[in-house]
């Protein structure tokens, strides 16, 4: 029997799964109790969606949920002391959400209450679950294998979602309709009676969602920040103290800046934090100074060279080296073993150990833009109308998503490079890593280069889609416009199950297709769709420009 299995990253081992330690650096133990946690949950859904259907709703109930599935999301949380923790409080939940029900409703369930949902008690030692976990793992010999992908696209799908519900839950945004669909799908899994289409019908439903959701993120960011606005950010040191943050989570940045002010400390994002330096909210303050360090996987060797403090505030976090373990905390539902974690929103701990360290020499490097989120490129709406209409912009590329460690990803590199000076490229997520340095030059003042932002701005480059689909009163699948994406992990495959909710076609997978998906499902989504994998840049080009 193999350790583990865990296939739900781009980075599956041999392209099939992780089976004695995953490529991320999870350890077969925390694969146990995180598969314990994703069974655990399934029950919380069955519950959490009855109570929900007599009217009875949680909050608590509500947020433990998207926090539970972040924890579970790839290079997210590596400590068992922690997932140990999560376990028991799923199963505490399950058991309040259950009461929930029975309170609502006057009496027990009539029904036949299925075998993830019935009554759990926890084992006592860590060790315990950890085995316990071992008799809940990722595949299901007993479901038809069709179903069993479709429902893992399903359960990966919310993972994806769950993130995005919690940066906007810290912003203060909660939305029913989002937690009730997270309960409602994962309760589901435990329904013999639905067939492939009733889960196929759920993952779209997914996506849907997820728009939704990423919407709600947005309005967040927006009330609290303001819109984005084109901004040059610099790639080089200032002089002085050194912070370094990374992850997706704004809230974090923000009260760091607020308790960094005036004591000589410059403040530098890392990957996905890279577009907080487009919001007016957070760009105000003077000692942001700017970007540091290439694509998440490179930290391993840029963070020994950052003289400084260094925290994670969201996933990305790889196996930390012990020449800068010292400097790295982690916040959120961000943790790994022996790294200090920050607990609320006092960052001293921080802000001492950044006190402590040399800082950087001054050194002024390269300048990228960020900051072309919907309402900066619908702001110029009709330069880029006209654009299009002259001829002058040939066709729209969206270039997107995660990066990783995986040979071929150079491919999105070089597709960069060789597109023709009359295309314009939409750009999110940390995929843009391999090319964002790049000078392609303007188009009559328009960039060719747009960076919309994080993964979850995937929302804003549908809105640009569908404004201009609207302006040239056509579908979607009828504009000027190409996708090409990278994916890693779960909120790629939720922003994915976006974009196809949308009934968008002709999209462009890479580096590899996801191995937990079967021939007849990949059949479907080619039929449906016409998804398809990356080939070489030259044919690919040819073919969407053609």
């Amino acid at each position: 029997m193999a350790e583990m299995f865990c296939y739900q990253c781009e980075q599956a081992a041999q392209g099939t799964g992780c089976t004695v330690v995953g490529v991320c650096g999870k350890q077969p133990d925390v694969a146990a109790l995180q598969d314990l946690i994703v069974w655990g949950l399934k029950g919380l859904g069955f519950w959490a969606d009855l109570a929900r259907k007599k009217g009875a709703i949680d909050r608590e109930i509500d947020v433990f949920m998207i926090e539970a599935l972040f924890s579970t999301v790839t290079n997210v949380d590596f400590d068992p002391e922690s997932l140990g923790k999560v376990v028991r409080q799923t199963a505490a939940m399950r058991e309040k959400a259950r009461a929930l029900f029975e309170k609502a409703n006057g009496a027990p369930f009539a029904g036949t209450v299925p075998e993830g949902a019935a009554p759990w008690v926890p084992k006592t030692t860590l060790s315990d679950l950890v085995e316990e976990g071992r008799k809940h793992p990722v595949k299901d010999p007993s479901l038809d294998p069709d179903i069993h992908s479709v429902q893992q696209i399903l359960i990966y799908g919310c993972k994806g979602m769950a993130a995005y519900a919690d940066h906007a839950h810290i912003l203060g945004k909660d939305d029913d309709g989002i937690y009730a669909f997270i309960h409602r799908a994962m309760g589901s899994t435990l329904d013999r009676s639905l067939g492939l289409m009733d889960f196929v019908g759920l993952a779209m439903e997914c996506g849907k969602v997820n728009i939704e959701c990423t919407g709600l993120l947005n309005q967040a960011h927006v009330e609290h920040y303001q819109a984005a606005t084109p901004t040059k950010v610099n790639l080089g040191t200032r002089a002085g103290k050194a912070i370094l943050v990374s992850g997706h989570d704004m809230k974090m940045l923000e009260e760091l800046l607020k308790q960094t002010a005036g004591k000589g400390i410059h403040i530098y994002t890392h990957v996905e934090m890279l577009p907080a330096h487009g919001y007016p909210g957070l760009k105000k303050y003077p000692h942001l100074a700017g970007n540091y360090g290439g694509a998440w996987q490179d930290q391993g060797k840029e963070f020994q060279n950052f003289p400084g403090a260094m925290i994670f505030n969201t996933n990305c976090i790889q196996r930390p080296a012990e020449s800068y373990k010292d400097r790295l905390f982690t916040w959120g539902r961000v943790k790994w073993p022996g790294v200090r974690h920050i607990d609320g929103w006092d960052f001293s701990a921080v802000i001492d150990k950044a006190l402590a360290s040399p800082g950087f020499e001054e050194k002024p490097g390269q300048e990228i833009t960020v900051g072309f989120g919907h309402q900066a490129v619908l702001g110029v709406a009709d330069k880029v109308i006209e654009a299009v209409k002259t001829g002058a912009i040939r066709r729209f590329f969206v270039i997107g998503g995660c990066d990783g460690a995986k040979t071929g990803r150079n491919y999105y590199t070089r597709f960069a490079e060789q597109l023709p000076k009359d295309t314009v490229i939409l750009t999110l997520a940390c995929g843009k890593y391999r090319f964002n340095k790049l000078q392609l030059g303007d188009i009559g003042g328009i960039p060719r280069l747009l960076d919309v932002g994080q993964c979850n701005d995937a929302y804003s480059a549908v809105q640009i889609a569908l404004a201009l689909a609207g302006a040239f009163k056509c579908g979607v699948n009828d504009l000027p416009l190409s996708i090409v994406l990278s994916w890693y992990e779960q909120k790629a495959v939720v922003v994915l199950l976006s974009l196809l909710s949308l009934g968008i076609r002709n999209i462009k997978l890479g580096p590899s297709l996801p191995a937990f998906i079967t021939p007849n499902v990949l059949s479907f989504l080619v039929d449906k769709f016409n998804i398809g994998p990356i080939g070489s840049v030259e044919e690919d080009m040819a073919q969407m420009l053609g």
